[in-house]
């Protein structure tokens, strides 16, 4: 029985759907349309892939995903996928990013392990498909030349002239397109070999690719054998197959975790799958294929893109939260935690979270990036962290601060507990509002509940734990001439953090 392993990369950053993506808890971890997480989307992608003939006759069985992050998002990957009743066959995480090449020859190596050469199906976590039955007709149309050793890509049927989109230049037709490739309606997910891969063009150019079809968006979804991928890494990129090589031999289990070698995988090359074998290999002969694919793919790179694959209200608004829009068209607005009004605008994307605020205009919502440079020259922490920030044990949220103090909103789930740490430079003040706190102060533990208050001072060891099954909410006051994170000593933490 051949074995299909879903390979999600849930690395992205997401920069230009900034404030509401950001470092510390980029696109993929987000929930835009109302559903799920991006990421929860593409782990259940496949649900259902087993009605397909070929699946039917017992010749193909899907894995539970293989997910590849960093280590800062482990706990976020972890936590969104068993909320959606996913097991992960591994969470293999990257000391450091280094694209897509270097995660798919990981990944390859590690399904490869015993032997059993399996089907691997890459996809970006951060990819939104409208239609999911044709997304599960194109890959089953994929499954047999990918059977044959060719490396299967997916092209977006291309519905207008996009300049933000890499394409692919159709070659010849695949030979043998079978009924199961035919949708209800008729239609034929095509292959063809691969002619070239071309940069993002320009308006003009792309006008002349969707006039003169076969022509089609690089989706970044790749479909092939672990031995396939792995033969046309070692002849193309022998570099990288080295270092993954060695990444792997040396990766370490923690927890629900596999962690890479740090030394091998940073000693990897940088390189796209697009660009250290696709590109190479594009031509006459026949390593490399496109299925067309037309399912309402979105790659959500910007608000322009958001406002495109989101539902509208009659003016052509995409609205969420307490928004009020009169006379005003055609906008993305979204409030996340204030009171929102529109009046007579139009074409403009307007976020507001807790801690910033984006003003633009719609057609130059790709230049978002240009405000994460600014604010990295500045120094600025907005883009990295949103107000609220997400811990494994939780999470906690800036409230107010001045001058030696500080107030947060502590959030900790059912069973969880923060280090055991000290401090050198505040004190803190715990009052409980919701729930039951369990507290190691020093040489003491003791319990409190709601109402309830208790202070460590300034160097004591302290942890804070929730022995209830309710979320435990404590207000937290800090005081002291330092208040930064980086005043945390840890001595023991469950999550094994540093």
């Amino acid at each position: 029985m051949t074995m299909l392993y879903p390979i999600i990369l849930a690395g992205g950053g997401g920069t230009r759907l900034w404030p509401l993506s950001r470092e510390h808890y980029p696109k993929q971890f987000l929930d835009l349309l109302g559903t799920a997480t991006m990421l929860q989307q593409t782990v259940t992608r496949l649900r259902g892939f087993g009605d397909d003939e070929r699946a039917e006759t017992g010749e193909l069985s899907v894995a539970d995903p293989l997910i590849v992050c960093n280590e800062e998002h482990r706990f976020l990957v972890a936590e969104q996928v068993r909320q959606v009743g996913v097991r992960a066959s591994r969470i293999v995480l990257e000391p450091v990013g280094r694209n897509t090449a270097p995660a798919l020859t990981s990944a390859a190596l590690l399904c490869n392990q015993d032997g059993q050469d399996p089907l691997l199906l890459m996809m970006p976590s951060d990819h939104i498909v409208g239609d999911l039955a044709a997304f599960r007709r194109a890959v089953a149309a994929g499954l047999g030349p990918a059977d044959e050793g060719t490396l299967v890509t997916f092209g977006i049927v291309p519905d207008r002239p996009e300049t933000g989109y890499g394409y692919i230049r159709q070659g010849p037709a695949y030979r043998g397109i079978t009924a199961t490739q035919r949708t209800p309606e008729g239609r034929i997910h095509e292959i063809h070999r691969i002619d070239a891969f071309i940069e993002k063009p320009d308006a003009p150019t792309a006008a002349s690719y969707l006039a003169a079809g076969g022509y089609h968006w690089n989706s970044g979804i790749f479909l092939m054998r672990a031995s396939a991928w792995l033969t046309a890494i070692e002849a193309h990129r022998p570099d990288i197959l080295a270092a993954c090589r060695a990444a792997c031999y040396g990766a370490a289990e923690d927890s629900d975790f596999l962690r890479l070698d740090p030394d091998a995988f940073t000693a990897c090359p940088s390189d796209s799958v697009d660009y250290a074998v696709m590109e190479r290999i594009a031509g006459a002969d026949g390593h490399a294929m496109v299925v067309s694919l037309g399912a309402g793919w979105s790659d959500v790179g910007s608000w322009q893109s958001l406002w495109e694959v989101s539902e509208k209200d009659r003016d052509g608004n995409v609205v969420h939260g307490d928004v009020c829009a009169i006379d005003s068209r055609r906008n993305v607005l979204r409030s996340e935690s204030r009171f929102l009004a529109a009046l007579g605008c139009e074409d403009l994307v307007v976020v507001e979270t807790a801690d910033a605020v984006l003003v633009v205009a719609k057609e130059r919502a790709q230049d978002v990036k240009q405000i994460i440079v600014w604010l990295k020259d500045q120094g600025r922490e907005e883009r990295l962290y949103h107000r609220r920030v997400y811990r494994p044990w939780g999470s906690y949220e800036g409230l107010d601060e001045g001058e030696r103090f500080q107030v947060k909103r502590i959030v900790v789930k059912p069973g969880a507990k923060l280090s055991l740490q000290m401090h050198h430079h505040r004190a803190e003040h715990w009052i409980v509002v919701r729930g039951t706190a369990r507290v190691v102060r020093g040489d003491e533990a003791f319990l409190l509940s709601e109402n309830q208050s208790t202070y460590i001072p300034l160097g004591v060891k302290h942890r804070l734990e929730n022995p209830g099954t309710i979320p435990l909410e404590v207000i937290e006051v800090q005081s002291g001439p330092y208040l930064g994170e980086d005043d945390i000593v840890r001595f023991e933490d469950a999550y094994k953090r540093a």
